[in-house]
């Protein structure tokens, strides 16, 4: 997950960096190249966490894994606005695969009592992982430019799926390093859990719950500032002040390093006490505060 974000988010590090003046497209064509990844995300997740309970998860990962590390970085590669379009829209399908595989895999491995810190350390591939490629992208694009840096950085993925392939397993039954007994036990505690939920009866009933629909929205409102958030920055900082792109990179990494501390901890607390809407709204408040102090000043 974490290599996955590196390959969505350091498209705001080339439009800091001149990926417009370069490829001679306007600001709007830009910010359209950024949205058409969200496009092929949208129309993809859900097909895409059916595929993925039908099938073997660990390998639809692995196919995607290699997918979206070709297509991030062909988009070092190719020069026109329209075929990068296209690649910006096909690498937000492969990459909208990813998040609900992965939470699929978390059902299947961790009890309720863990679930928070284990969702906890896989989101946190989104502030780490802008922590330290923040840091690095400026610098590899002030020495590589710009279109070698989305090379550079869409190769890890591909090289990370062989060795995906070889350490994941979809169930702990599937596990070679657990013991038959581990693993028969930590099953059944997760049946247990799965057989005490309610059970929906199709995809259009769990869409239309009223929890669902207002998780949506919460998910919605967060999505529109994190994102907003991620693909402008740089180019704020690269605008508001004389520094070369480095420093920027530098200091756009600095509140992901409040990021991952705080949701460690709060992940810490919504386990402990089992307690997790009264987790969400204060720091939804403080972010929309946040954001909103940004365009003052």
């Amino acid at each position: 997950y974490s290599l996955a974000y590196l390959d969505r988010a350091n498209y705001g590090f080339g439009a800091a960096a001149g990926l417009a003046s370069t490829l001679h497209i306007t600001d709007s064509q830009t910010a359209l190249l950024g949205s058409l990844f969200f496009l092929g995300y949208f129309f993809f997740q859900v097909p895409g966490i059916a595929y993925a309970r039908r099938r073997n998860t660990s390998k639809l990962i692995f196919f995607t894994l290699i997918a979206w590390g070709a297509l991030a970085a062909m988009t070092g590669i190719i020069r026109s606005f329209w075929l990068l379009a296209v690649d910006r829209l096909l690498l937000g399908v492969a990459e909208s695969l990813i998040f609900p595989a992965m939470l699929l895999l978390l059902t299947n491995w961790f009890t309720r009592s863990e679930r928070s810190r284990a969702n906890a350390i896989l989101i946190l591939g989104n502030p780490a992982t802008i922590l330290w490629m923040s840091a690095i992208t400026g610098f590899l694009i002030r020495s590589f430019g710009w279109q070698m840096t989305f090379i550079l950085e869409g190769a890890p993925s591909i090289a990370w799926a062989f060795v995906w392939l070889l350490i994941v397993r979809d169930r702990p039954e599937k596990a070679t390093w657990m013991s038959t007994e581990a693993s028969a036990y930590l099953s059944r505690q997760l049946a247990a859990e799965q057989s005490a939920l309610p059970k929906v009866g199709s995809l259009s009933k769990a869409l239309l719950r009223p929890d669902v629909l207002l998780l949506s929205a919460q998910y919605f409102c967060w999505s529109l500032g994190v994102y907003g958030f991620v693909l402008w920055l740089p180019t704020i900082i690269r605008q508001g002040s004389s520094l070369g792109i480095g420093v920027t990179g530098l200091l756009s990494a600095i509140p992901y390093l409040l990021a991952v501390l705080a949701m460690m901890l709060v992940a810490y607390l919504s386990d402990k006490s089992l307690r997790r809407q009264s987790l969400v709204w204060p720091f939804l408040i403080l972010s929309g505060t946040a954001l909103l102090g940004s365009f003052f000043f």
